[in-house]
């Protein structure tokens, strides 16, 4: 389920809802901590009340020290070390009646320092007193009664443990710890301290502090790289799927891949390789298109011969006219047969070519290798002999090249020079390179020659100018040498040769 909903999810829907699951977890730890954190430090600070409760019993014990408040006054005064960083310490009889409170004792602020200097007791009367209490509680917001909480104290089940409450204001947090004293198993007295624990408060607000600047920093960076992760990276793949949308609904609608295509880092590469492809694409859909219609085409005119002449041999009961119209109909199948068979060949080449690899090859050893099939072929046949110029050469001519392709380039080439050449005639086969390094091979024969003014037309499909051979040739021979041509990345020209009769076909292979 969880899965599904993400998937329904676009990627920046999804980022934006995982950092959002991540931060409510983060965020519930965060707030576990803070809720942790006051526990702990009111913990510390009840363990040194409770230490420092501990040790005044002890003396108050040792001492045997009169819950009266001659004899506690004295008390506080002699053992004030014990009580350093306290803010008040307050001492009762069984009776909930105040015996000693250092907030009535008018001091030498060093008194509760960490000197020990003697410091002489000022006997103040009660209306002296009062007035001190009064000037020290200025400002303070109305607390708990002690009374009231020594009452519950005394009655609760935790009698006899130290006890801490907090009281929480605006501008203060007072810690205050209670806990009874006992002689000989009966109670004397309580004794309670208090202490303004303002760094509890200042540590917990630092913290909560920390924590909303870091949540509010991480949901900046989060906006952030949201906002950079859909302008940069996520409109631009957007703008990819729209491209696609639209060639493949041949819609003519424009996109902004050409500034896609522009940019230095992998969506640009992207960009240029999707348009690369889809041009490739459309290349080859029109090229098939097209090869399609001019196979059709030339398909229909043996069709249409084969008709007639199938509708005449019916119709005809000469003999001699017959076997007439038995050739006509034995010609045109041939020729349908060999437009489908090399039409055949040339989708198997497409094939072939797309899966096969260029790599480096040597020119001279592969022409080598078709002259002497060929000369063994033709020469014995004809008289027709294939020469290369590679007798006195001992230099090398590399190439990047698919190798059966390369030997299919020569092989068709020396077929048309045959076809076009009498017996005992010769054909030169020439390779050599250019100033700049481009290699040259060159098929030379002593045929007619080319009577269009335009060779470029012989390398078009099903182009074929040989009216006393007609139906012998499929057309397609020197337009697969073209297309295997354009993919290596060579050119290919024809021409009439100028110092004796015949043609010559020459192509220049780039440098490896």
């Amino acid at each position: 389920m969880f899965g599904d909903f993400l998937k329904s999810l676009s990627i920046l829907k999804k980022f934006l809802f995982i950092n959002l699951i991540i931060f409510l977890v983060i965020g519930s730890l965060a707030f576990l901590y803070i809720s942790n954190v006051k526990p702990n430090l009111i913990k510390n600070k009840t363990n040194k009340h409770i230490q420092t409760i501990n040790n005044t019993i002890e003396h108050i014990l040792r001492l045997n020290i009169k819950f009266e408040e001659e004899d506690i006054r004295r008390f506080l005064f002699s053992t004030r070390f014990l009580f350093q960083n306290l803010d008040r310490v307050i001492l009762f009889d069984n009776q909930f009646n105040l015996v000693g409170d250092t907030d009535t004792l008018d001091l030498d602020p060093r008194s509760f320092s960490n000197r020990l200097d003697i410091v002489q007791l000022e006997i103040l009367n009660e209306e002296k007193s009062n007035k001190i209490t009064e000037a020290k509680n200025i400002n303070k917001k109305k607390t708990v009664s002690l009374k009231d909480v020594l009452t519950n104290y005394s009655w609760s089940k935790d009698y006899g443990k130290p006890f801490t409450f907090i009281q929480e204001g605006y501008d203060q947090f007072l810690l205050t710890t209670v806990k009874n004293v006992t002689l000989n198993g009966k109670n004397i007295g309580y004794l309670a301290i208090s202490e303004n624990a303002n760094d509890i408060k200042s540590a917990i607000d630092e913290r909560k502090t920390f924590i909303l600047r870091t949540v509010i920093f991480i949901a900046i960076v989060i906006f952030i790289f949201s906002f950079v992760l859909n302008r940069y990276f996520l409109r631009p793949i957007k703008s990819l799927v729209a491209y696609t949308k639209i060639i493949k609904e041949k819609s003519r609608k424009k996109t902004n891949i050409n500034e896609l295509k522009g940019r230095n880092d992998e969506l640009g590469t992207l960009s240029n390789s999707l348009d690369d492809m889809t041009n490739e694409l459309q290349k080859r859909i029109s090229h098939a298109e097209n090869f399609s219609t001019d196979l059709v085409h030339e398909i229909r005119n043996p069709l249409t011969s084969l008709k007639s002449a199938s509708e005449l041999l019916h119709e005809n009961d000469n003999q001699s006219q017959r076997s007439k119209l038995i050739d006509i109909l034995n010609h045109d199948v041939q020729r349908i047969e060999r437009l489908i068979t090399d039409y055949s060949q040339i989708l198997k080449d497409e094939v072939a070519l797309s899966k096969e690899k260029m790599k480096k090859i040597n020119l001279k050893l592969i022409a080598r290798s078709v002259v002497d099939d060929f000369n063994n072929i033709y020469e014995t046949k004809r008289g027709i002999k294939i020469m290369l110029n590679d007798q006195d050469d001992q230099e090398e001519y590399f190439i990047s090249g698919i190798e059966n392709r390369i030997e299919q380039i020569i092989a068709n080439l020396l077929d048309n020079s045959i076809s076009f050449s009498k017996d005992s005639q010769k054909i030169s086969v020439k390779i050599y390179k250019e100033d700049k390094d481009k290699i040259i091979l060159k098929v030379i024969d002593e045929g007619k020659g080319f009577k269009e003014s335009d060779t470029k037309k012989i390398f078009n499909r099903f182009y074929s100018n040989r009216p006393d051979t007609f139906g012998e040739h499929s057309g397609l021979g020197l337009n697969i040498v073209k297309n295997l041509v354009d993919l290596h990345g060579a050119t290919i020209s024809a021409s009439n040769n100028i110092t004796q009769k015949g043609a010559n076909v020459e192509i220049v292979f780039p440098k490896v």
